[in-house]
């Protein structure tokens, strides 16, 4: 077995229908590959774990089962060892340390991907790459808007890995601009 994009993605796509958890794990993906741009890191093996982190979901959406029920799909098809523990991590829960900046990152970018869709998803444009980080900040401050979006997660993964808040959100939208397109978040109209 390969352990490419292409394999990554039958994955992704043979377990997750959802066109909107697709484009979750798609602008993981980004983000993570800028992400390993950043620190000189493979951008490959990033950009797989970021596609992958979720694929498990939309069958197992408790924390009794997700992730962990990806983790053992994974561990069967024998993909590296330090991409699933870096996939383990990003779910608290599942109660494996973040001890590389794979695992790190990937904290780091997952719930704010999902904030910047939101944030984006209201704009009159729909344009990602018009949001701007003091919008994104405000928004965080309200607790009805994306409600599901854990905030404390968005601002511990940015001081996990080091970044002031306001840099990482312009950061990872940067990242999610580059495939707008398949994000349904470029501009309209």
């Amino acid at each position: 077995m390969n352990f490419d994009r292409e394999t990554a993605w039958r994955l992704v796509t043979e377990w997750i229908e959802n066109v909107n958890l697709r484009r979750h794990a798609l602008a993981v993906e980004a983000a993570m590959r800028a992400h390993a741009r950043r620190v000189a890191a493979d951008q490959d093996a990033w950009g797989i774990v970021g596609l992958l982190h979720d694929f498990d979901y939309e069958r197992n959406p408790t924390a009794e089962t997700h992730v962990r029920a990806g983790a053992r799909v994974l561990r069967e098809q024998g993909w590296p060892e330090a991409w699933i523990r870096a996939i383990e991590g990003h779910a608290e829960y599942v109660g494996v340390p973040r001890d590389t900046d794979m695992a790190r990152c990937l904290f780091a970018v997952d719930e704010l991907t999902g904030f910047l869709t939101a944030a984006t998803l209201v704009r009159p444009d729909r344009s990602i790459a018009a949001v701007e980080v003091a919008s994104v900040l405000k928004k965080m401050k309200d607790k009805a808007f994306a409600r599901s979006v854990n905030r404390d997660d968005i601002r511990r993964g940015a001081d996990e890995i080091g970044m002031a808040l306001d840099v990482h959100i312009a950061f990872v939208r940067d990242a999610m601009a580059t495939i707008a397109a398949d994000l349904g978040l470029e501009a309209r109209g």
